[in-house]
């Protein structure tokens, strides 16, 4: 038995950043000197400068065969950049990685399929890259449809494939055709909640009956939890964490939690505001549970003194998520007959269960007068994240901006 099946050394993955700035006055003879090439006559012009990005940087770590190792982190952490290192897709700027065994990834909706081919083809075409005879291909293959669920169309390009259905076949494929080494990516998030629970079912089977090296990026806690033998977290390109998944999960989320509040301490005059409004705490806890989940529910609590008296005050929350979307904009009157108080006012607002999809979240703080005109405002005061995990259930992020609890009322024939 190999004792190690991947060794890493100082990895470190390095990109340029283009950007386009203008640059300022330019003086007739500097336009002279340089041929011609800019604006004469000191006009103002485009100019395009580098900027050095580590998306991982001087990682270093070691996984034993048989090993199920969880990278957590949050969004832009380099956890997809590293596994697109490990699986050889991106070339490393620094280190050096040592893979023993054959490696199968499932890193993004397409990785490693020719969308012209079919289903059956890409089987094929998959197994001869990890080294497979046709023959054991063949004989590997019964099981790849059947737990793939796409039987039906296995004679269709894949490119008519959706989404789902590519992850479905894409799985199976990478999971059946037995490598050393399975690297599995979020991507399993495109599929449904039966289907992700299978899957999970299925790296478990990998890991501890097969003693085969599974490396699973995941923002579902539970998965990790439950899947994983070993955790290790990334917090800008670095690695932060290297231990026990449970220890390395806590340690994430006790991380997490400390974005979540805001408390001022000291003189109020220092406290983040201006002449109308001061922020003295803000906190963003889970309803229910310690921490905050899709199914937990959200509170946001808000203490404020405020400066303006014989008003109508007003605040508003504006949530948006990783993507700079706006979730929701509302907001409430704290006074409403033009009676309002120097002092302090506490300010609770209780979101819906079951209404905010995994992912992060920030929050833009708008205080104004009778909601027409602008006391304070502050963009991305604070911030959280809702996990995936959820009460008996392994599955992950769902499609969509909100995870909202409908009301159906189905008739059957009699």
């Amino acid at each position: 038995m190999i004792d190690s099946v991947i060794k890493v050394e100082g990895l470190g993955k390095k990109y340029s950043i283009s950007h386009e700035g203008r640059e300022s006055y330019t003086a007739l003879r500097d336009v002279i000197s340089r041929k011609a090439k800019r604006i004469l006559n000191g006009a103002t012009q485009k100019v395009s400068f580098k900027e050095d990005f580590w998306a991982v940087k001087n990682v270093s770590f070691e996984i034993k065969q048989g090993e199920a190792v969880g990278i957590i982190g949050r969004n832009g952490a380099g956890k997809s950049t590293l596994l697109k290192m490990l699986s050889r897709i991106t070339e490393p700027s620094t280190g050096r990685i040592e893979l023993n065994g054959r490696v199968a990834s499932l890193l993004e909706v397409g990785t490693g399929f020719h969308p012209e081919l079919t289903g059956r083809e890409n089987i094929f075409l998959n197994g001869a890259i990890l080294g497979m005879s046709r023959a054991e291909i063949k004989h590997k293959f019964d099981e790849i449809v059947e737990f793939s669920g796409v039987e039906k169309f296995l004679d269709t390009p894949v490119k008519r494939f959706s989404s789902g259905m590519y992850v479905r076949l894409a799985f199976a494929v990478a999971a059946h055709l037995e490598p050393e080494i399975l690297v599995v990516d979020e991507v399993l998030a495109v599929g449904d909640a039966e289907f992700q629970k299978k899957c999970l079912g299925k790296m478990n089977d990998v890991s501890k009956k097969e003693g085969r090296t599974v490396l699973f990026v995941s923002h579902n806690m539970a998965a990790v939890k439950s899947l994983c033998t070993r955790g290790i977290l990334l917090k800008d390109g670095k690695v932060d964490f290297d231990g026990n998944q449970f220890e390395a999960v806590q340690y994430y989320q006790n991380l997490h939690e400390s974005n979540n509040s805001f408390q001022h301490h000291g003189d109020i005059n220092d406290a983040p505001g201006n002449s109308n409004i001061k922020i003295l705490q803000m906190d963003i806890v889970p309803q229910i549970g310690e921490l905050i989940t899709m199914l937990s529910g959200v509170e946001f609590q808000l203490k404020i003194y405020n400066y303006i008296e014989n008003k109508n005050i007003d605040v508003t929350f504006e949530v948006s998520n990783n993507d700079n979307i706006v979730v929701f904009h509302k907001g409430v009157l704290l006074t409403q007959n033009n009676n309002s108080k120097k002092g302090i006012y506490d300010i609770s607002c209780r979101m819906p269960r079951q209404f905010f999809n995994a992912g992060i979240y920030s929050v833009k703080l708008i205080f104004g007068e009778n909601q027409r005109y602008l006391l304070y405002e502050v963009d991305a005061f604070t911030s959280f994240e809702v996990m995936q995990e959820m009460a008996g259930s392994n599955s992950g992020r769902l499609p969509g901006l909100t995870f909202p609890e409908l009301i159906f009322n189905v008739k059957q024939p009699n």
